[in-house]
């Protein structure tokens, strides 16, 4: 305050030694006091654009690159490869591509058929490997929140159960590799590739162990849910994306009431098995979920279990929400027993057992 009263004195100063009379000074007072109000609104507006860009970009599986930022994550602070981080759920998206959308009354009948219940799973925590490609259209038309919940999860669940055995896989290979003394040319090949997968530029395995790890079954139902409607949104029934996550050049499809030249874009998939692969992909690599994975390694380090519901408060990033999109995922998680699906095993499919003999 003391240093803005000077600086007035000798503003006032130097009007007196100029000789400056009051008509002047009013003159450029409102001259000012007119600059000011003018370009205020303007300078607020383009604040305001600035935050707007950056809000609620954690979705942005392809966001690495495409918004020229370096993203922080552990300790790697080099920008991230969207090819590399990619490459695995590309193939898989262009390995089907003449997909057959079944309806629902046959999908229902193909549960039955393999005796395959929600109830059963519960129980016995078996789940068969029905793979379906496409969400059934008719979805939308199950009047009974109920039905259509279960008919949701049971057309999920598989493919997040085969995400995480993938990687569990993957994980029991790494720690191999990690607790040896020399390593072979074909592991240091593996290990590459998954650096390359995970965006880790450092080659550091502390950092791989902590990403390459499983997503909680009922954390990522619960979000498919949220995302989706329970499988009857927009972006789940035309692009298969049952977890809302951004692009702003793959394919895609734009939100309705977004500008067509300008935003992003809900990434769209060719099969939902893709789009699982890619949700977990980000949530393992992105920094707005740094501390989700560290929360995550440390319940590992405490040999406790995944508990979705403390790993969810670490999604707060995941919409704009905040807070609130936490909470709702704990609800749907405790309101619909989601936690019972988190130590369910996938029963291998025959082309699986086939490969054994």
């Amino acid at each position: 305050m003391i240093r803005n009263n000077k600086s007035k004195i000798k503003v006032l100063k130097f009007f007196d030694k100029k000789n400056i009379g009051s008509l002047p000074r009013i003159f450029i007072s409102s001259v000012l006091v007119v600059f000011f109000f003018y370009s205020a609104p303007l300078i607020i507006n383009f604040a305001n654009k600035d935050l707007s860009s950056v809000q609620n970009n954690s979705k942005a599986v392809l966001a690495y690159t495409l918004n020229k930022k370096k993203n922080g994550i552990e300790d790697d602070e080099e920008i991230l490869n969207e090819n590399d981080l990619l490459r695995d759920i590309f193939t898989l998206n262009d390995l089907e591509v003449d997909t057959v959308r079944l309806n629902a009354s046959t999908i229902k009948q193909l549960f039955e058929d393999t005796n395959y219940r929600l109830k059963d799973v519960r129980e016995k925590k078996l789940v068969k490997p029905v793979a379906l490609t496409l969400l059934p259209q008719e979805i939308k038309m199950i009047e009974s929140t109920k039905k259509r919940k279960e008919f949701f999860i049971q057309i999920v669940l598989p493919l997040i159960l085969k995400e995480n055995n993938n990687i569990r896989l993957d994980r029991k290979r790494l720690f191999t590799i990690i607790n040896k003394s020399n390593n072979t040319k074909l592991e240091i090949k593996w290990l590459k590739k998954k650096f390359k997968q995970y965006g880790i530029k450092s080659n550091d395995l502390s950092v791989l162990k902590i990403r390459m790890d499983e997503v909680p079954v009922s954390l990522a139902l619960a979000q498919a849910a949220k995302e989706t409607g329970w499988g009857t949104s927009r972006f789940a029934q035309e692009g298969n994306a049952l977890f809302g996550q951004w692009t702003w050049s793959g394919e895609g499809l734009k939100p309705k009431d977004s500008d067509k030249n300008e935003g992003h874009k809900v990434m769209k998939f060719n099969v939902l098995q893709a789009s699982v692969r890619a949700y977990q992909r980000n949530l393992n690599t992105h920094s707005s979920y740094k501390n989700f994975r560290k929360a995550r390694a440390e319940l590992r380090d405490e040999g406790k279990e995944l508990d979705s519901l403390v790993l969810a408060k670490y999604l707060n990033n995941y919409a704009e929400t905040g807070e609130k999109y936490v909470e709702v995922l704990q609800k749907i998680i405790e309101q619909n027993n989601l936690k019972d699906f988190d130590d369910a095993k996938l029963l291998p499919s025959s082309i699986e057992l086939e490969s054994l003999i």
